[in-house]
């Protein structure tokens, strides 16, 4: 499923044979490094939860032009109008996906060599759907953060530390979109009042994912 600029997706994955994501408690900040690191240069991310064996992550896939200059940007220097004029829709597609494809694969390496463990971590390749109606988005944000509560982590999930919860609700330096998802919601009271409602409806016309 190709992944196209200005679309907004929910992502999803977990370990191959259902096997441990995150063995230990630094292997969460890693991972959040190694996302942003490798996909901050083509989407901006609303929302995350990472859980021992699978994760769900909101995001928004950033338009033609902020995709182009950042390459036009690189070490390359390769000017953004020269990577434009070179670009087609097909090769704007395999940018975005590689570099998805890359933050994987430079985690999955690195669980690999500190564990001494060999073969595929992730099942496949990830699962992302497209976030199509307004309605769904609200729902994901809160379905993402009840994620570990309803999966038994935690017993209510604000306590749970692995989720952009906290980082959504905190005045500290994100790295996420947070303005985005606070205006979304019409402030911060009205964040907090969304997720007391409801906290796994999905609605029934939106797809679904395949283990929630």
């Amino acid at each position: 499923m190709p992944m196209h600029p200005a679309k907004v997706y929910h992502i999803y994955n977990r370990g191959n044979n259902r096997e441990d994501l995150f063995k230990e408690e630094r292997n969460y900040p890693y991972f959040l490094d190694k996302y942003f690191q490798y996909v901050s240069p083509v989407a901006d991310t609303y929302a995350y939860c990472l859980m021992k064996n699978h994760f769900h992550i909101l995001l928004r896939i950033k338009n033609e032009d902020e995709i182009l200059n950042h390459r036009g940007s690189g070490s390359s220097g390769t000017s953004s109008l020269e990577a434009k004029v070179s670009l087609n829709p097909d090769d704007l597609n395999k940018i975005i996906i590689k570099a998805f494809a890359s933050f994987f694969k430079s985690y999955a390496q690195s669980i690999n060599k500190a564990y001494g463990r060999t073969g595929s971590l992730f099942e496949g390749s990830f699962r992302r759907i497209e976030v199509s109606n307004d309605s769904y988005f609200s729902e994901l944000v809160r379905y993402i953060h009840f994620n570990p509560q309803k999966h038994g982590f935690t017993r209510v999930f604000t306590q749970y530390r692995h989720s952009s919860y906290h980082e959504l609700i905190s005045e500290e330096n994100t790295r996420l979109d947070r303005k985005t998802v606070s205006d979304w919601f019409g402030g911060m009271n009205g964040f907090h009042s969304f997720h007391k409602d409801n906290p796994w409806t999905i609605t029934p016309s939106s797809p679904s994912p395949a283990y929630p």
